[in-house]
């Protein structure tokens, strides 16, 4: 593995800066404070062909793998828009891993050329109130009725679905308990439409990332077409875990992003910032805890090109999927109070950004899956534990 980046790695660094150069902070700010989707970022995003950046080049798409795309969602957390920013671009360049690998080639040509231009929003719907991280447990069911499915349950934190076309959704085809834990398990990749008959869908209110709304999804006799099925019925935990690696490592890239973000802002207010006689950047109190971070967001960064060069050399990654996963989260997190702290009560304040950032990082570190389980995987997969939960 080679730590430095290739010059063509290099170039879409640089373009995914440009184009984020033309939505700063200011921008994200008003999105965010008036919970406004950001149709122009996402309408850019698409025209410059990001969208399609790892889907495979026979279907629109640019053939990158994950390596890239962890660039481009690392590039657009950076420039001030956070996990919002993230948010709504991810879905387009992970959740389609499974559609990609493990779809038949007319479902691939169905849905891929038009997610790869930017035509189709895209959601996933795994997550249920119940079931929690505990995928195992998941209620929403899927019943065969001739060359259809007919859906019934509720999904929740679904993100994007105001604005999803597609779905990815995650259902039961058969019990739970005529099966192993997580046998009976179906995915599926097919259309969405808010206002059709069987779908209802309301919006959580919650504490960051308010240009990108998060959801309920409930269905009623939703009807899903049996060719929009990914591979065999029952499989699809087993096709699921294709995206969880990607979506730790996508996390962790958006997690390295915000963190930096936040240093790089705290430093320049720290140098600037007069405070008896002398910039507050001079003492050791404030700029030790902004190196300190500093250090530990560079280490992220080359833990996050370990775990995506392995995923696209198509090797085991578990492990350091998860392990970035958790220690990029917690950076991120620490580095954002800090920046809070080093503007002082201005840190609190929404023309500062940094409180904005410390809001949306926050998720990092219970979501997808939380730390807590983070650990219970690598104890149990990596050091041999007993299993503890």
């Amino acid at each position: 593995m080679d730590f430095e980046l290739s010059d063509e790695q290099r170039l879409i660094r640089s373009q995914v800066r440009e184009l984020c150069d033309e939505f700063g902070d200011d921008y994200w700010r008003e999105m965010d404070l008036n919970h406004e989707y950001p149709v122009e970022f996402f309408e850019a995003f698409a025209d410059d062909g990001w969208c399609g950046i790892t889907i495979p080049e026979e279907y629109g798409g640019q053939g990158y793998g994950v390596q890239e795309a962890s660039l481009v969602q690392q590039e657009i957390a950076r420039s001030g828009a956070g996990m919002a920013g993230t948010s709504i671009t991810a879905h387009h360049t992970f959740s389609t891993e499974p559609l990609v690998a493990f779809a038949d080639e007319e479902h691939k040509e169905r849905y891929l050329p038009e997610i790869a231009d930017g035509a189709v929003q895209v959601c996933t719907g795994v997550t249920e109130p119940n079931a929690g991280t505990d995928t195992s447990r998941i209620e929403t069911t899927a019943e065969r009725q001739g060359d259809e499915y007919v859906v019934n349950g509720q999904k929740i934190w679904t993100s994007k679905a105001q604005e999803a076309d597609v779905i990815m959704v995650l259902v039961r085809t058969e019990p739970r308990e005529s099966t192993d834990r997580f046998g009976g398990l179906t995915l599926f990749f097919t259309d969405f439409d808010r206002d059709a008959a069987g779908v209802d869908v309301a919006e959580i209110p919650k504490a960051g990332r308010g240009a990108s709304d998060s959801n309920e999804v409930w269905f009623d006799d939703f009807r899903v077409p049996a060719d929009d099925r990914i591979g065999e019925e029952g499989a699809g935990f087993r096709y699921l875990l294709r995206f969880a690696n990607t979506e730790r490592i996508a996390l962790a890239s958006n997690a390295v992003g915000v963190g930096q973000a936040a240093i790089e802002k705290a430093a320049a207010y720290a140098d600037d910032r007069v405070v008896f006689g002398n910039p507050i950047g001079s003492y050791q109190a404030v700029q030790h805890p902004l190196a300190d971070s500093w250090a530990k967001l560079e280490q992220d960064e080359l833990m996050v090109r370990k775990a995506a060069w392995l995923y696209d050399a198509d090797r085991d990654c578990g492990a350091e999927a998860n392990a970035v996963k958790l220690r990029a989260s917690e950076d991120a997190l620490e580095a954002c109070e800090r920046a809070v702290r080093a503007h002082g009560g201005m840190g609190y304040a929404s023309e500062y950004d940094v409180e904005r950032y410390w809001r949306e990082t926050m998720i990092n570190v219970i979501a997808p899956i939380s730390n807590e389980m983070v650990k219970n995987y690598i104890a149990e997969h990596v050091l041999g534990l007993p299993k503890s939960y």
